[in-house]
């Protein structure tokens, strides 16, 4: 007689087969609790940005927080038992002495020039790239452009220093032509510095100006130039106003880079070229109670660049015309 097998078991036998998950999505409890989390798209949109926040807040945000508070202590690290006293004084100190004024102007009015002389520079490099170079080169253009980038600040720093030291490339070369008779001091100057900062900042001009022209359909420029535009006034209505939001991008990111740089201008710069980064280091590197006022310099610092950077967004989006709104 043949066996007639179970209809219990071979239901059994197939949900086993199914899977954890399988089985997971179509039990009620999933339901009802993947129903009331995926129910509005706010709350979807907070679940799927709450890992990134976390990790912005862990990683970026709280070390922020953490700096600006050791700025309000009168001393820091605290001694086992010692309660912490807030203060002010920390504060009041770098608008009460000079000597530390000067090098945060000196780094604004800095980051600045280099802001500027980098949009200069990139501008057409970022041009070429987008307009002058098919389509299919692009990419590989792009790539030997980004290729230096690829090693470390200090290795890059180093470089510059080669270039332009009293035996350097530089100095080689025009004294090869006849130019030159003693080598120049480029090294530990404000050109030496600003060389550098606008080497190592170039990328972040770059990639922002060539997405915006990237994106400029060239049939506006052909329009132009068949109304009787020439190449200043295409630059000047056309092209410059539609890349306005790459040139805020890049400015913004070259800005705020500049104000940070330690490395650079200790290796790059002199005695008439120290930058607030330096001034801020150096709380942190004597010996005694000084922590508390170098996380609050280096808060001012922040404050100050985050504020210049926003209003200079406004003021790029206010011209134009609610590009970057």
């Amino acid at each position: 007689m043949t066996d007639i097998a179970d209809p219990a078991a071979s239901a059994a036998a197939a949900h086993d087969r199914r899977g954890f998950w399988a089985r997971l999505s179509a039990s009620g409890f999933y339901s009802a609790l993947s129903g009331s989390l995926f129910a509005t798209e706010r709350r979807r949109f907070l679940l799927l940005a709450a890992i990134p926040l976390l990790w912005v807040f862990a990683t970026h945000l709280g070390p922020v927080l953490q700096m600006a508070r050791i700025g309000f202590l009168e001393a820091y690290p605290l001694s086992v038992g010692e309660a912490p006293v807030l203060t002010i004084q920390n504060f009041v100190l770098f608008f009460e002495e000079r000597i530390y004024r000067m090098p945060f102007l000196r780094t604004f009015a800095f980051a600045i020039f280099v802001t500027a002389a980098t949009l200069v520079i990139m501008f057409p490099v970022a041009y070429f790239l987008a307009k002058k170079l098919p389509k299919n080169r692009q990419l590989t253009f792009l790539l030997i452009l980004l290729i230096p980038f690829w090693v470390g600040e200090i290795v890059r720093t180093f470089a510059i220093m080669i270039l332009l030291g009293n035996r350097g490339a530089v100095n080689i070369a025009l004294q090869s032509l006849g130019l030159i008779e003693r080598p120049i001091p480029f090294m530990y100057t404000n050109f030496s510095l600003g060389m550098g900062v606008v080497y190592l900042t170039s990328l972040y001009m770059l990639l922002p100006l060539y997405a915006a022209l990237e994106k400029i359909p060239q049939s506006m420029h052909e329009a132009a130039r068949d109304l009787g535009a020439g190449p200043w006034t295409r630059f000047r209505r056309v092209t410059f106003p539609l890349s306005r939001d790459g040139v805020a991008a890049g400015c913004t990111l070259v800005f705020l880079i500049s104000t940070g740089y330690y490395a650079t201008p200790v290796l790059l710069g002199g005695p008439g070229t120290t930058v607030f980064a330096e001034t801020v280091t150096g709380f942190f590197q004597v010996a005694g109670n000084e922590w508390p006022t170098g996380a609050a310099f280096a808060t001012i610092m922040l404050v100050a660049t985050l504020v210049t950077a926003g209003l200079f967004l406004k003021l790029m989006g206010r011209k134009g015309g609610g590009i970057l709104s």
